[in-house]
């Protein structure tokens, strides 16, 4: 079976009709490929076109402050992509006067453009003859030739990146690339893939030995950690509460958020109390009150969020209050953005 020309003829036949597909512009190319890193393209759509919008040009996104960009980005997780959009958009400006650069290695040297994005970028954009190694690829690849190296081992990038380009068709390689992460995204899927009506079927080694559901091998399990938050709301006399930035490296790094006491795991309201007086009990306070008895419960990819809401009336007025109805003006993560709407509906 001729494994690449028959992958491109069923992408011809049944791709999906994607904004970003219908340009080769490196600027489109590159904020969608960042936006489709860990999101589904239905999550991503939106938001493409909100950026584009707001930012036409890599020098729109360069000149703007970062507060706009992360708000824009509000809901769309991982927001170190955001951030390296913007300081990326700023080194095209900077550095290669507001071009993109035009080969793969140049690529490479943007902050977060790793090897799958400047594949994708130089492949598209340039037809530029190199292979795209992602999720998708491994999947297909695995499976089709019924490899079983770990897809999570030190050498299997490499090995799979070596096959991806012998199979590469390299006067096609916009088509040969997106033909492999399409098939994987939408028919080879990780559970329930189509293999009944599969065009390589016939060929396929995972198929034959019924290792569908075992390939691509991955031995090592991602760790996930809980952490507790407890979101204090501090309304003043005047109705306006207290935002903060959250400055510290790791997770919503430069977005806001209420301030947070954060525990070993779930308290009981007494026992949050402890705490509590020890960060906040010279304040003039008159009331607090929990506002979820139970924990909202929020998956990130390596964490799980258990997440408790406190109001607390306080008797004076805060010089750094902000009013209720002007929160949605900041970006927040959205399991904040969700409880600011309950509050202000």
């Amino acid at each position: 079976m001729d494994f690449t020309n028959t992958l491109i003829v069923w992408y011809l036949k049944n791709l999906r009709d994607l904004p970003w597909r219908q340009t080769q512009n490196p600027y489109r190319i590159w904020l969608s490929e960042i936006m489709l890193q860990q999101t589904r393209v239905a999550q991503a759509t939106p938001y493409y076109y909100r950026f584009l919008e707001a930012f036409p040009t890599v020098q729109d996104m360069a000149a703007a402050d970062e507060e706009t960009l992360l708000k824009l980005w509000q809901g769309l997780g991982y927001y170190s992509r955001a951030r390296n959009l913007h300081f990326t958009a700023k080194q095209v400006v900077t550095e290669f006067k507001g071009e993109f650069p035009k080969t793969y290695n140049e690529l490479l040297q943007l902050k977060g453009v790793g090897e799958y994005t400047a594949a994708a970028i130089a492949s598209i954009a340039y037809h530029e003859p190199v292979a795209v190694v992602d999720g998708n690829v491994y999947r297909v690849l695995a499976r089709f030739f019924g490899i079983e190296t770990d897809i999570a081992s030190s050498g299997a990038k490499k090995e799979f990146a070596e096959l991806a380009n012998t199979l590469l068709d390299r006067k096609r390689p916009a088509e040969f690339n997106q033909a492999l992460m399409e098939f994987g995204a939408v028919h080879c899927t990780p559970k329930n893939p189509k293999c009944d009506c599969c065009v390589l079927q016939s060929a396929c080694v995972a198929f034959r030995d019924k290792k569908t559901s075992v390939l691509p091998l991955k031995l090592k399990k991602t760790k996930v950690t809980n952490r507790y938050f407890h979101y204090l709301v501090f309304e003043d006399i005047e109705g306006k509460v207290l935002l903060e930035k959250r400055t510290e490296k790791g997770i919503w790094h430069n977005l806001y958020q209420f301030p947070l006491i954060e525990s070993q795991g779930i308290l009981s309201f007494e026992d949050f109390l402890t705490p509590f007086n020890d960060h906040y009990g010279k304040q003039s306070i008159s009331t607090i009150q929990r506002i979820n008895h139970n924990p909202i419960l929020h998956k990130l990819s390596h964490q799980n969020l258990h997440i408790f809401f406190y109001k607390i009336q306080l008797q004076t007025i805060e010089s750094k209050g902000i009013p209720a109805d002007e929160l949605n003006n900041f970006p927040v993560p959205i399991v904040i953005h969700n409880f600011i709407t309950q509050i202000n509906k």
